[in-house]
């Protein structure tokens, strides 16, 4: 017996609004792969025809993409990045509007994760604190720094807002880029890695401990230690800049062996 169209295509939004209401609270992720087709139908308890209805729904609302012959959900910040952030990068006041805005941002979602986090976000809080410890301990800065920016996706995931959440994540994109925050650099530099490290725990531990106030304020003088140190680092890059060029003259001057 074939099934009514009208119920198929009612199941088939219901699969549809399924998937997206783990796509709003995080649980699925930008760029997370969906499971295989038939795995997936069995687990919505739904045909594969009207898994492929749903995912219709879902692909036609930009939220999920083709991938490797599967579906994977969209990367939902893609519209403030490339051409835009490239030009946000290149433009030294608007990076100081950035950071502001992370500033306050990373304040009220450390304030929320304080009052809202259960135990399953405290265990994410404190794997990503562990990676830390363990990637600056071994001085893999690469690491340290892809830890970094994960703590700080669990905080806001830990606010339990879905704002913050989402925005910040497409945030986070940017990060690990490295597009408006030469993290790598960051993390180069021995006395700024300490604290770093520093800087989160107070976080981490705040967060752990419940206490709003604390949290906030950890989060945004973290936020405000990073704006210094970027700003301490492109200035010594300006200078050292001035001094290369003085060696040879701006590369538009001829001078005699030994002359300065």
């Amino acid at each position: 017996m074939e099934q009514d169209p009208i119920k198929g295509a009612s199941v088939a939004e219901g699969t549809a609004r399924h998937l997206k209401d783990l796509i709003l609270e995080g649980s699925l992720s930008p760029g997370d792969l969906l499971l295989p087709e038939r795995d997936l139908a069995l687990r919505l308890n739904v045909s594969r025809p009207t898994l492929r209805q749903g995912m219709k729904i879902l692909e036609e609302e930009g939220l999920l993409v083709a991938s490797g012959g599967g579906r994977a959900v969209a990367p939902l910040g893609r519209e403030i990045t490339d051409p835009l952030i490239a030009l946000i990068a290149s433009h030294a006041e608007v990076v100081d509007d950035y950071l502001e805005f992370r500033a306050t941002t990373e304040r009220m979602a450390a304030r929320l994760a304080a009052a809202r986090a259960n135990a399953v976000d405290r265990d994410r809080l404190t794997a990503c604190m562990a990676r830390i410890d363990r990637a600056h301990e071994e001085g893999v800065h690469r690491e340290e720094a892809e830890a970094d920016v994960d703590l700080h996706v669990a905080v806001y995931e830990a606010s339990h807002n879905l704002v913050v959440l989402h925005t910040m994540r497409a945030l986070s994109g940017m990060l690990r880029q490295g597009v408006i925050e030469n993290r790598e650099k960051l993390f180069a530099r021995p006395e700024t890695r300490d604290r770093l490290r520093a800087q989160h725990r107070a976080i981490y531990e705040s967060v752990m401990a419940g206490d709003v106030e604390a949290a906030g304020e950890a989060a945004e003088a973290h936020i405000h230690y990073t704006h210094q140190a970027l700003t301490e680092i492109k200035a010594a890059e300006a200078r050292l800049q001035v001094s290369l060029r003085r060696l040879n003259g701006g590369s538009v001057s001829v001078r005699r062996k030994g002359e300065r």
